[in-house]
């Protein structure tokens, strides 16, 4: 009997509670009166449950009424589900959307487009790696949908990749105001890197010296930032880092920037670009969450002038202004 029991019956159930009455749920349903008394005895004929007690003017749910109204909900929402899932499908709706992202991608952006793709798209699961490389391998192998990673004069784009431009982030070259680098001031001489522990979070089988920032041989590999960013601030060595998250260092004098001789006067930025197959185009979810990446380009607010950003003064030359060169060819590896 029980496997009788249908949709509509459960609807009927649930609006008769909710409108605490027959007539009510009937003008609800545009059904008369007759009908929703008729579907309600029937439901309680199969289920063997009296739902309803009928003695008074208005029908009133029963203990067992209340205790299977929550689970008659339950139901006939994941039916809905069901049906706006079948017909999302059928429109072309991934139900799977996998992301590589590479760590240099701000996080504030990449958090919200998630809250509200999740809310955009509840029938679609969302899946995504972050990443200090290999990006965009799984987008080539098929593995992953999109890849989000930094673009520059080094990278190498395989011709079966199309890329869309999100936003850039600038970086800067730091150290800690204790590191032997910084005796040298704000600038310093490019030879004498190669003295010192360059910490990197890319692949060093894809690292090449000069060509990626890398200026010394002697390289720490720290996939994680939060752990280069430790390092950094613990004197083991210098290191490029998103300027974002490093700018409360620089105001509070954690960290000190540095640059090389050749650094370029305005800086060096990152554009971080969505990539994907050009073969497999992405879909409406898709779509979605690379238009709901783009932002405003992602710049440090101005440090008040109660808190400067910390330089570095040579012994012998004379107090410098804030710095703000960064370092050119340098993806912040």
């Amino acid at each position: 009997m029980l496997d009788g029991v249908s949709l509509d019956q459960l609807r009927t159930f649930i609006a008769a509670a909710d409108e605490g009455s027959f007539s009510a749920a009937g003008r609800r349903l545009r059904r008369a009166q007759s009908v929703v008394s008729q579907i309600l005895a029937n439901l309680e004929g199969q289920l063997g449950v009296k739902l309803f007690d009928r003695s008074a003017r208005f029908p009133v749910l029963t203990n067992q009424g209340r205790a299977l109204l929550a689970n008659a909900r339950t139901v006939a929402g994941d039916v809905d589900l069901f049906k706006a899932r079948a017909k999302r499908l059928a429109g072309g709706l991934e139900p799977e959307l996998s992301v590589a992202v590479d760590v240099m991608f701000p996080l504030a952006p990449f958090t919200s487009t998630v809250a509200a793709f999740q809310k955009e798209f509840p029938a679609t699961l969302l899946k995504f790696d972050i990443e200090s490389s290999a990006v965009v391998e799984p987008v080539l192998d098929g593995r992953c949908a999109i890849g989000v990673w930094g673009i520059g004069p080094w990278s190498i784009v395989p011709p079966q990749l199309t890329h869309q431009r999100l936003l850039t982030v600038r970086t800067s070259m730091v150290a800690s105001p204790q590191h032997p680098l910084t005796r040298y001031g704000a600038t310093v001489p490019t030879a004498v890197f190669a003295d010192h522990i360059q910490l990197v979070h890319g692949d060093l089988a894809n690292l090449s010296r000069g060509a990626f920032g890398v200026l010394s041989p002697r390289v720490w590999r720290l996939s994680h930032l939060g752990a280069k960013l430790a390092f950094l601030r613990a004197g083991l060595g210098f290191g490029i880092m998103p300027l974002h998250l490093v700018e409360a260092d620089l105001a509070s004098g954690a960290l000190v920037q540095i640059a090389t001789e050749d650094a370029q006067p305005g800086g060096h930025t990152i554009t971080m670009s969505a990539t994907y197959r050009t073969d497999s185009p992405p879909g409406p979810a898709a779509r979605w969450f690379i238009e709901h990446l783009k932002q405003e380009d992602v710049q440090p607010p101005q440090l008040k002038a109660s808190r400067p950003a910390a330089t570095i003064s040579a012994p012998s030359a004379r107090r410098r202004s804030p710095i703000r060169s960064l370092v050119s060819r340098e993806r912040g590896r």
